[in-house]
C-alpha cells in the first residue's frame, strides 16, 4: 500500500462531510456506542460505491445524466430531511438519557443512506482508486477491492474517533439545554449547506 494512497485517503476521510457531521451528532446526542454504530453505518454506505467501481458501474453512472441527476436529487432531499430531523427534539441529535435507548438499526440505516445517496462518492471511486492500480497489475479487480477495503477501514476508525471525542462532551451538552439548541441549529445548518453544495455539483 503506497504512502500516497494512505495519505490521500486520510485527508479525504478526515475532511468534514455528511458522515462526519452525522457521527458527531450521534456521539453528542447518544454517546459513544451510537457514534460507533453511526461510523459503521457510514462505512457500510461506501460499499455499494466500491462494488460499482469494481464492476464498472461507476463509469455508467458518472456518464449518465439521468442516473447522476436521480442520485443527486435523492441525496439533496435526504440531506434536507436530515436537517429537519436534527432540529426536532426526537430527531437525529436527540439526547437520550442512556445511549442504549437508541435504535441501532435506525442509526445505521440513516448513516448508510447518507453515503449511499451521494453521487460524488461514485465519481470519486471511479477517479481515485484506479490511479493506484498499476498497468501491469496481475489481478486489478482484487487490487481495487483491497484499496477500497483499506479506505473503508480508515473511514470507520476516523469517524469512530470523531464520534467518541464528541461523546466525551455529551454530559456537558445535556446539562445545558441552550447549548444543545445551538448545536441542533448548527448541525441542521451544516446539513443544509452540504445539500446546497451537492445540488450545485455538476456532472464531470
Amino acid at each position: 500500500m503506497s504512502p500516497e494512497f494512505l495519505l490521500t485517503s486520510l485527508i479525504v476521510v478526515a475532511s468534514p462531510g455528511t458522515g462526519v457531521i452525522y457521527t458527531l451528532g450521534a456521539g453528542l446526542g447518544r454517546g459513544g456506542r451510537a457514534a460507533a454504530i453511526a461510523a459503521f453505518g457510514c462505512t457500510l454506505g461506501i460499499l455499494p460505491h466500491l462494488l460499482a467501481a469494481v464492476l464498472g458501474l461507476s463509469a455508467m453512472i458518472a456518464t449518465s445524466v439521468l442516473a447522476f441527476e436521480i442520485l443527486r436529487v435523492a441525496g439533496v432531499a435526504y440531506l434536507l430531511y436530515m436537517a429537519w430531523m436534527t432540529l426536532k427534539e426526537t430527531g437525529a441529535l436527540a439526547v437520550a438519557a442512556d445511549g442504549r435507548d437508541a435504535s441501532a438499526l435506525d442509526i445505521t440505516v440513516r448513516a448508510v443512506l447518507l453515503n449511499l445517496l451521494n453521487p460524488k462518492l461514485t465519481v470519486f471511486f471511479l477517479a481515485f482508486l484506479p490511479q493506484f492500480v498499476g498497468h501491469g497489475e496481475a489481478q486489478p479487480t482484487l487490487r481495487l477491492i483491497e484499496l477500497g477495503g483499506v479506505f473503508m477501514a480508515m473511514t470507520f476508525v476516523v469517524f469512530a474517533l470523531y464520534g467518541v471525542a464528541a461523546a466525551t462532551a455529551r454530559d456537558r451538552v445535556m446539562a445545558r439545554p441552550s447549548v444543545l439548541a445551538m448545536l441542533r441549529r448548527l448541525f441542521a445548518g451544516a446539513f443544509v449547506l452540504l445539500g446546497l453544495r451537492l445540488a450545485l455539483t455538476e456532472q464531470r
